[in-house]
């Protein structure tokens, strides 16, 4: 079954001056009070519905510019785990989005394109 592309992101060291650009480029209103994962941005990501795929704009001092899509899978760790099987290397993750039940996590492919992965926190078996 193919997995289908989940949300985008827009990461700077300056993530209001780009919330300002693609605001005014694509017309995008920003939610910036929803909280996300330090190791994808400083507070103040600001997450867009642009439509089709939802996306947000971050970063801050610190972050690598680079854009980013993130592909919706049934179990991230696995997903990251067959990524790593077939050359991939781990980034990210797998990083549980505070406050929400979604686990995230970036790889990158064999020839070094940057990929995210989307999904459900699993639960964990009791012990």
């Amino acid at each position: 079954m193919s997995r289908p592309v989940v949300h985008f992101e827009i990461i700077g060291p300056d993530p209001a001056s780009l919330r300002g650009y693609y605001g005014e480029l694509f017309g995008w209103d920003f939610d910036t009070s929803a909280p996300v994962s330090p190791q994808v941005s400083e507070p103040g990501y600001g997450f867009v519905e642009s439509g089709t795929i939802p996306g947000g704009v971050g970063g801050g001092a610190g972050y690598e510019s680079h854009v980013v899509f993130y592909v919706g899978v049934p179990d991230v760790e696995a997903a990251l785990a067959e990524a790593e099987r077939l050359g991939g290397t781990r980034r990210l993750g797998p990083d549980r989005a505070p406050g929400r039940d979604l686990v995230v996590a970036q790889f990158t492919d064999p020839q070094g394109n940057l990929v995210g992965l989307a999904g459900p926190a699993v639960a964990q078996p009791a012990p």
